[in-house]
């Protein structure tokens, strides 16, 4: 971030902006995106066709369940790489917010396999139907072991990055798919209990709503432009108001501009006027390193008019 520009107006006010020139685009996951996408398609093939060799419907559902997950990593691959686009005189702030888009999406996607599922457990419990043990136990198996590395290589950022958090939720939910199978699988080995499958099935569906519904709640609180949940916004207020100077803070504004990034407006009331640009450098970095903001515009005034009542 870095100092704009300012201008004073015979109204009194002077109008400070503050922009760095930092990039803050996500970090690169395009080798973890690309190796993900590459074994998931190579496991719905190898499991759709096992499943239709072995009469196994609960492979056939997975396999489908696997595909949506292929359509969301290369929805969150998309949006990561449109990101990283620069800005231009249409898109202002680049193509950031595709992907908080794209968390959005991802979320809509889990919804749908999770309504996959219960349909398929619901009909399984109704008419079950006699299955291969072994083999599901054999391509499940296969299973958790590919979900359980693609979701391991977006382990690092499913903290910090909503997007990549939605890629390791469905790669996790399909190793945990995976892992039911198996257990599902052995226990009917063992017992031939068919009610098994779909016992397994719904707890499954549990496990995976669970989960589900954080990232949609998240994603749709930052389509809403919602103040980040990891910035306290009356912690910045109260940080802006101790200011030297400064008597009133009014307009502020805190949104993401993607998944990674926050951005902040606030007018200053400061009676005695600019302060300088080494004021509004020093507030630019607290922001950044304590308030976890990194695009923050500060306008400056003498006094606040009728006329900034109405700022947004």
């Amino acid at each position: 971030m870095g100092i704009g520009h300012s201008h004073d107006h015979a109204s009194g006010h002077d109008h400070d902006h503050s922009g760095h020139g930092h990039s803050h685009a996500p970090k690169d996951f395009g080798r973890a995106f690309l190796i993900g996408i590459v074994l998931n398609t190579g496991f719905v093939i190898v499991e759709a066709v096992y499943g239709w060799i072995s009469g196994s419907m609960a492979l056939i559902a997975d396999a489908g369940h696997n595909l949506s997950d292929v359509l969301a990593l290369l929805l969150a691959w998309g949006a990561s790489v449109a990101a990283k686009r620069p800005p231009n005189e249409r898109f202002t702030y680049g193509y950031k917010s595709s992907t908080i888009l794209a968390a959005l999406a991802n979320a809509a996607l889990l919804l749908v396999a999770i309504g996959a599922i219960a349909f398929e457990t619901a009909h399984r419990i109704s008419n079950p139907q006699p299955v291969q043990g072994m083999t599901m136990v054999i391509v499940a198996g296969i299973g958790i072991a590919i979900n359980t590395g693609t979701a391991l290589l977006f382990l690092r950022g499913r903290e910090h990055d909503l997007n990549i958090r939605g890629a390791f939720l469905h790669m996790a939910a399909d190793a945990l798919v995976s892992l039911g199978v198996v257990l599902a699988g052995i226990a009917i080995l063992l017992t031939g209990a068919l009610w098994i499958d779909p016992a397994v099935s719904l707890l499954i569906v549990a496990v995976i709503a669970w989960g589900t519904w954080g990232l949609l709640k998240d994603s749709v609180a930052m389509s809403l432009l919602a103040v980040p949940k990891n910035i306290s916004e009356k912690s910045v207020r109260t940080y802006l108001a101790s200011l030297d100077g400064v008597e009133a803070v009014h307009d502020l504004h805190i949104w993401p501009m993607s998944t990674t990034e926050t951005a902040l407006t606030a007018h200053l009331v400061m009676p005695a006027g600019h302060p300088g640009d080494e004021f509004l450098s020093e507030v630019a970095d607290e922001l950044e390193h304590h308030h976890r903001i990194h695009h923050a515009t500060i306008q400056i005034e003498k006094t606040r008019s009728q006329r900034s009542n109405f700022c947004a």
